[in-house]
């Protein structure tokens, strides 16, 4: 083939992957928060940060932080959230760069979400805390590394490496592309990947997991510069550089693990070793994996009263 056919060729595949991706696009609507509640904005570093925020302010005040992946957002809490704003002055933020707050292109990383959790936590007084999955890592950093208080945590899966490591530059500079990133990231956020990657990893039994629920997540996973964050998740540069044993165990913070005990990516052997090691309580939840608190609902709402309760 002559280069003038290939370069016609490869104008034409461009061409037809940019329509794509704008019709993509264009098909996803304005997302509209998950979670029922006020709807509020933070302002951090020029971002607009939306937070849902439901229950009595003068309840103690607990802070939800959503997990991260190619659709990440507090809806991750849809199933307890309205439960727990009956007892808790509850609020919970979507991180930036995903659900509802703002997207700017970055080159996302663990720092940057360090600072907006020690930030963000900071805006409270002494609240109580459950994260889930790397965002516990952030968390941890932030009661380290700086004067953050909080009352008592909830971890849920924790983790600080949910991507290569080291992490790998070419890759997320391949999802930053303007046409075959985008490209590449409707692959990854296509409804057929994110309910394989619901029942690969994220939950023990699909029957939880509605159609409602999952076409808001390819909403969220199509909305403008939705693709940022996750490129440095995907890439490795939002695994965070702390070991959680030793963190946690620098803390006198009452702090509870929780665990799905058939959870794959972050198998219950390093839950065992990380309470072991800390020696904080572990809890097992059956028939799940990354996500208890959306399979189990009623028994992870009665083990936030138990702990929240027992600190009274």
């Amino acid at each position: 083939m002559s280069i003038r056919k290939l370069l016609a060729s490869a104008a034409v595949g461009g061409g037809a992957i940019t329509a794509l991706n704008r019709w993509l696009q264009a098909t996803a609507t304005d997302l509209q928060p998950p979670l029922d509640g006020g709807h509020h904005t933070y302002r951090w570093r020029g971002m607009d940060v939306a937070y849902t925020e439901a229950g009595d302010p003068e309840n103690q005040t607990l802070i939800l932080l959503h997990g991260i992946n190619a659709a990440g957002s507090s809806g991750e809490f849809r199933e307890v959230f309205d439960d727990l704003a009956e007892e808790y002055h509850v609020v919970a933020p979507d991180l930036p760069g995903f659900g509802c707050s703002d997207r700017p292109p970055l080159r996302y990383s663990a720092t940057l979400y360090e600072g907006f959790v020690a930030d963000f936590l900071a805006e409270y007084d002494d609240p109580a805390v459950i994260a889930s999955s790397l965002s516990a890592a952030y968390t941890l950093d932030a009661l380290t590394t700086t004067e953050t208080a909080v009352s008592e945590l909830l971890l849920i899966c924790p983790t600080a490496i949910a991507g290569p490591e080291p992490p790998n530059q070419w890759l997320r500079e391949l999802f930053r592309l303007p046409v075959v990133g985008t490209g590449l990231f409707n692959l990854v956020a296509s409804k057929p990947s994110i309910r394989y990657f619901n029942a690969d990893h994220g939950y023990y039994d699909m029957a939880t997991v509605t159609e409602d629920w999952l076409h808001y997540e390819w909403q969220t996973a199509h909305q403008p510069n939705a693709r940022f964050a996750p490129a440095s998740f995907i890439s490795g540069y939002l695994n965070a550089d702390i070991d959680l044993a030793e963190a946690l165990s620098e803390l006198v913070i009452p702090t509870t693990v929780l665990w799905g005990r058939d959870a794959e990516i972050t198998p219950l052997s390093q839950g065992r070793e990380l309470a072991a090691e800390a020696d904080v309580p572990l809890v097992v939840f059956d028939d799940s994996k990354l996500l208890p608190h959306v399979e189990f609902p009623e028994e992870f709402v009665a083990l936030v009263d138990e702990r929240l309760s027992s600190d009274r």
